[in-house]
This record gives C-alpha cells, sequence and structure tokens, in this order.
C-alpha cells in the first residue's frame, strides 16, 4: 500500500509497504531509445526504417523548407520493430486489444537490476522450443539472485538491463540476435507479482521461436494454446521491450511512469521515465 504527500510540486513523500521514501519528480531518466525519422535507428527482425515524411494535401505542403506555411508529416513506423515500445496481450491473441485501454496510466514501484545472461549450453533451464547451445539466456537463477540482494518495498515493475555495452541502434538479425528469457524466468517473475516488465532487449522470446513466444504467453497468464485474451490471467500486465538504460542510472529502486500515445493498437512506442527513489 502506498500513501504520500507533497512538500513542494516536485518532492513527494510516500510510505511503501512499511517503508518511509521519497522521490524528486524534477529528476527524471528517461530509457527510451529517442526515434530519429532521418537518423539512426535500431532494426529488428528485418522490419523497414521508421520514416517520416510532408504531408502533401491539394497545394499544400507540410514543410516550409518546401515553401509550404507549416510543417505537418506522415509518419510511419512498426512499434514492435523501430524503438522501445509497450504490448499487452494483444500482441499474441486473435483478439485486437489495445495496449493504451489495458494500461490507463499510472505511476508504481520499478526495481532495476542489471543480469548477465548464461549461455544455454551452461544453463538447466530452457524454453520452448528448446534453445540451441550458444543462445543467450535471461534466467531464473539471475533474476532470483537479484531479488535476493534487493532489501526494499516489493515492486510490480522489473526493469531489466542485460549486462555488457550496446548500441542502441543495433541491428538485429538472425534468429537468435539477443538474449532473452528462459520460461523459468517469466513463471519467476509471475510469481513474484510483477505485472509490468521492460527490458533493453528486441524482444522477451528468441526472434525465431517458430511462433511458440513462451516467456511472452507465461508472462500474460494465457493458458497452454489459449488465443483469447479473455482468458489471460494476467490481463493488464505489459512487456516493454529495447528499452535503453544508461550505465549513470543505478541499480535500485525507482518510481516507474511508463508513456505512451491513446493507440487503439497491441503495442505502441512509448517512454518509461525513472525517478530514483530514496529512504526518509
Amino acid at each position: 500500500m502506498i500513501s504520500a504527500t507533497s512538500d513542494t510540486m516536485n518532492l513527494m513523500r510516500f510510505e511503501a509497504h512499511g517503508r518511509r521514501l521519497r522521490v524528486d519528480f524534477s529528476k527524471p531518466a528517461c530509457i527510451a531509445i529517442p526515434l530519429d525519422f532521418t537518423g539512426p535507428q535500431p532494426s529488428c527482425f528485418g522490419a523497414a526504417r521508421a520514416e517520416a515524411r510532408p504531408l502533401e494535401a491539394g497545394d499544400f505542403v507540410g514543410d516550409t523548407r518546401a515553401g509550404g506555411s507549416c510543417n505537418c508529416e506522415v509518419l510511419t513506423l512498426a512499434p514492435h520493430c523501430n524503438g522501445t515500445h509497450t504490448e499487452c496481450v494483444g500482441h499474441v491473441t486473435l483478439d485486437r486489444v489495445a495496449v493504451s485501454e489495458r494500461l490507463p496510466g499510472a505511476l508504481e514501484l520499478a526495481l532495476l537490476v542489471t543480469v548477465a545472461p548464461a549461455t544455454a549450453a551452461d544453463s538447466a533451464e530452457d524454453s520452448d522450443p528448446a534453445p540451441m547451445p550458444g543462445d543467450r539466456l535471461v534466467t531464473a537463477a539471475a533474476l532470483r539472485k537479484a531479488f535476493d540482494e534487493y532489501d526494499g518495498p516489493l515492486p510490480s515493475a522489473l526493469i531489466v538491463r542485460t549486462a555488457g555495452s550496446r548500441n542502441p541502434h543495433h541491428a538485429y538479425s538472425g534468429p537468435a540476435p539477443a538474449a532473452y528469457l528462459t520460461r523459468q524466468a517469466a513463471d519467476f517473475l509471475v510469481e513474484r507479482g510483477i505485472a509490468t516488465l521492460v527490458l533493453d532487449l528486441p524482444s522477451a522470446d528468441r526472434a525465431d521461436d517458430g511462433g511458440k513466444l513462451t516467456a511472452h504467453r507465461i508472462f500474460f497468464g494465457l493458458p497452454p494454446g489459449s488465443r483469447r485474451a479473455s482468458e489471460a490471467q494476467r490481463p493488464r500486465a505489459s512487456i516493454t521491450e529495447l528499452a535503453s538504460i544508461a550505465p549513470s542510472i543505478a541499480d535500485g529502486l525507482y518510481v516507474l511512469d511508463l508513456q505512451l500515445p491513446a493507440f487503439l493498437s497491441d503495442a505502441a512506442p512509448s517512454r518509461p521515465l525513472l525517478y530514483a527513489v530514496q529512504p526518509e
């Protein structure tokens, strides 16, 4: 339970699970990759670049450099592939479910942890289909160790940073271009009550997994074989992928403000903001 008071416009003191804490809302840390429509971008699953072009309608051109009275651009993008995005259970169901309706917006406690992916050949954990020996895995063992080292209020959100530097504009290609969650890791997150998962990875699952999306399905609480959103046991769970978490942002407890537009789509570009939490 969280109860809060505010001394100023930016500083809030609150209590969570018996702990007295404070947060300064004047110092946000953005962990989204800025989407530059004319510059470097991340690339996933062979998708085309996100693009921007001036609107043209009759004699009007939406570009002041081309003689237009104002700038008005038409943007084309694939949220799942062109940058930081948040998705809901509608990502894997026959039903069309809008992420903006499942996540109406709220602040929540989030724990940021850094974990080192394990090589599948060296791990007893798995997924469906079985990982290839060289695949890199975010394991339940690594997540459990991070939680065991944490002594604070229980978060409802978890932000996972994988160890090792990565260009935010990396081109992800191939069947397993990045680490992904084992099914045991997804089960562990559900057991810990994590409803909001933020990853610095292009997907919670292997890029080429035969369409299984095992970690997604476990995290959303879908029974085996189900593709109906109404059967999801965790209908308001969300996964944010392709976050970019600077090394200067320390592991620990934050208030997460997960901002996204009112798109009626299973996924939308998102802007996660972190506010460091301090003991009172």
